[in-house]
């Protein structure tokens, strides 16, 4: 139905773009305008993004005759329609940031400064935008949209077009006409005759990718834009007007690890127990687990501008709004589109709030656990795939690293990932070569361990949250970042601390909103949620479970148990203390059924429980004579190991023993009962 209903719209919006193709009502020996779309040069946009700019559309337009010195140039109204919602930024008097190029409108100053030619039609000027029907900006004139003409057949070249005169404009904004329509009133655009090329291009056009959706198909779902024109003199669209601008995509896409802990063992906090101490002296510590994000396509990871030189400079004031991204046409590769100045240079157009942000929603996480994550983490190249980038101090590549990292920029965020907490930075670097070989950075190149440096998160009601953002990317590499996570907590578990359970994490893209169609306040980028909880980490209750898969005290039989609590040791092991609970399956004497389970006292470190069927034992194990079948022996303490023996009354004339088999998982493979780690399964 959802596919049916987007179809239907694209063919209504097509049947109207062909009715109105051709604008008619045409001025006496004017001649006709031919425009012919470019060929397609869509971009990939993210299934997650409700903000996403999509490729220009752009119109190359020849033919008719040049407006003479001193008349009016003619006006139109220039409509665009996509088949999705429309979400750039509202810029207030029913205006909003798409914006309409008029002969690439090549700035005097482009950024970047090598490497893009400037347009047939002439040398650079500088960029004047107009707001149709007000007052300009800065030193625009009033009725910026009004200017004349400057055709003289006898001095005529196209270089000296009415666009690079002074008190032209040559960057129109557009007006919001409906939650998938903008449009541009009263745009004067001259016939360029034969001498050249008028180019229209419309840009800074943001689409819901969200709504539009993947494909069910092997064809990817498609952005689609329509234009008509109408005015006073004869312009013919050729063709039906129609341009595919996006295709929509996957962007990010999660994966990582699962660990089970152990609550009876301090964990990255000193006191004898695992890892390091992270929050103490020099805050070194272990990861437990980890997060990882893959771009989806390449660039789906986005700086908040273009970097302005091949990157030495870690920060690069990225989150600083730096040179004006001007040159039309460009993809910068950045969330920040197309930026024409203002007045005093500046620009209210195509900047982005932000890089691209990841949001980690821990949940789950149990009373006494504490989350640690690293200030900044390692793009590398997913899979492997390109050269990785070379060390500024020797120009040898590094372990393939893209040259890209996130940064940690906000903790204990909201669930949508607005910035809540931001980080103080531990570790300040002032090139690529320092950052490379320093903690925390270094670590997360392949996930290895301990990092340094970390980030407390907060945990609240068993929630944490995190924001990291996009602080230098490779736009031609797809990109992965392995986010280790660090879990730490003190063992007390006279008061079941930490908390037992099974943690779980998701990842998204960030912010996230319900904000479908344009706004002026809500940020740039943004996302919908599409992410799936994982299991993260899984803090398991310290225990050894064992099996007795023959136990009798029928038929002039009996037989006796010993459990050792072997904690104690010479290795250095913290010893552990616990009870030890029996529970019966099988029947007594005649058919009865099992004697109900039993908890004995509390076994020390270094000490056994021993009894019998027909008598009994210490710790207060009761006697349950006539019993005959199996014992699931389950001890409140790790290293446990057992022996049964079997034997006639007085062991006179047959006995037999064995190890209790152990149902714990030993060596990270095998079948596995309880979810914990345990020793050597004997038997």
């Amino acid at each position: 139905m959802a596919d049916f209903r987007k179809w239907f719209f694209a063919l209504a919006v097509v049947a109207l773009m062909l009715g109105a193709s051709t604008a008619y009502a045409q001025l006496p020996n004017s001649g006709s305008v031919q425009c012919n779309t470019t060929p397609s040069n869509p971009t990939i946009v993210r299934v997650e993004g409700l903000t996403e700019l999509v490729g220009d559309y752009v119109l190359n337009c020849n033919g008719g005759t040049p407006t003479p010195a001193g008349q009016q140039i003619p006006q139109f109204d220039l409509t665009l329609t996509l088949n999705a919602n429309i979400t750039s930024r509202l810029l207030g008097a029913g205006y909003i940031d798409a914006l309409l190029v008029i002969d690439e409108a090549y700035p005097a100053t482009p950024f970047p400064a090598i490497g893009v030619a400037p347009p047939q039609q002439g040398s650079p000027r500088p960029q004047t935008v107009c707001f149709s029907n007000t007052t300009g900006q800065g030193s625009t004139p009033v009725n910026c949209n009004v200017f004349n003409g400057t055709y003289n057949a006898a001095t005529f070249t196209f270089a000296g077009s009415p666009y690079n005169q002074a008190g032209s404009s040559n960057v129109y904004v557009a007006h919001s006409a409906s939650i998938s329509q903008v449009t541009w009133l009263g745009v004067p655009i001259d016939a360029p005759g034969t001498a050249g090329t008028r180019v229209l291009r419309m840009t800074n056009v943001r689409a819901n990718a969200c709504l539009v959706g993947l494909s069910s198909t092997l064809v990817p779902s498609s952005i689609v834009g329509f234009v008509s024109l109408n005015g006073s003199n004869s312009v013919v669209i050729n063709g039906s007007g129609q341009q595919t601008l996006a295709y929509v995509q996957t962007g990010l896409i999660v994966g990582g690890g699962n660990t089970p802990v152990q609550q009876c063992v301090n964990l990255n906090n000193g006191g004898g127990g695992l890892g390091g101490n992270f929050f103490a002296g020099a805050g070194v510590g272990v990861a437990v687990t980890n997060v990882s994000v893959t771009e989806g396509f390449a660039a789906s990871f986005k700086r908040r501008i273009a970097a302005t030189a091949v990157v030495n400079d870690v920060f690069d004031a990225n989150n600083i709004p730096g040179p004006l991204q001007n040159v039309p046409g460009v993809n910068y590769n950045s969330e920040t589109g197309f930026q024409p100045p203002t007045a005093a240079g500046v620009s209210v157009f195509g900047l982005a709030n932000q890089g691209t942000r990841v949001l980690l929603v821990f949940n789950n996480v149990g009373t006494g656990v504490q989350i640690v994550l690293p200030q900044f983490v390692a793009l590398t190249l997913a899979g492997g795939v390109g050269q990785g980038f070379p060390n500024p101090a020797n120009g040898a590549a590094l372990g393939g690293w893209s040259g890209g990292f996130l940064e940690l920029v906000g903790i204990g965020t909201d669930l949508n990932g607005n910035t809540g907490v931001v980080p103080t930075a531990t570790t300040l670097f002032n090139n690529l070569a320092t950052f490379f070989t320093s903690p925390p950075f270094k670590g997360t190149i392949g996930v290895t361990a301990p990092f340094n440096a970390g980030v407390t998160v907060p945990v609240t009601g068993g929630v944490a949250t995190a924001v990291y953002e996009v602080g230098n990317s490779d736009p031609f590499a797809v990109e992965s970042a392995n986010i280790p996570v660090g879990v730490g907590y003190v063992s007390n578990t006279g008061n079941n601390l930490p908390a037992v359970g099974q943690a779980t994490v998701t990842a998204s893209f960030a912010p996230l909103s319900t904000s479908n169609t344009a706004t002026s306040t809500d940020p740039i980028p943004r996302f919908c949620n599409k992410s799936t909880a994982r299991n993260a980490f899984n803090i398991n209750l310290c225990t050894c479970n064992l099996l007795f898969p023959f136990v009798t005290n029928q038929s002039g039989f009996d037989t006796g148990i010993a459990i050792a609590n072997t904690s104690l040791d010479v290795y250095g092991t913290a010893p552990q203390t616990g009870a030890v609970t029996l529970t019966y399956f099988g029947n007594t004497t005649g058919g009865g059924a099992a004697p109900a389970a039993q908890v004995s006292a509390t076994v020390a470190g270094g000490t056994e429980l021993v009894f019998t069927l027909s008598n009994g034992g210490d710790h207060g194990i009761a006697a349950t004579p006539g019993f005959q079948g199996y014992i699931i022996a389950q001890a409140k303490f790790q290293w446990c190991h057992a022996f049964a023996f079997i034997s006639d009354l007085g062991a006179q004339k047959l006995a037999e023993g064995y190890l209790a088999i152990e149902l714990d998982l030993y060596g990270g493979s095998g079948l596995n009962r309880t979810g914990i780690f345990g020793e050597v399964q004997g038997h």
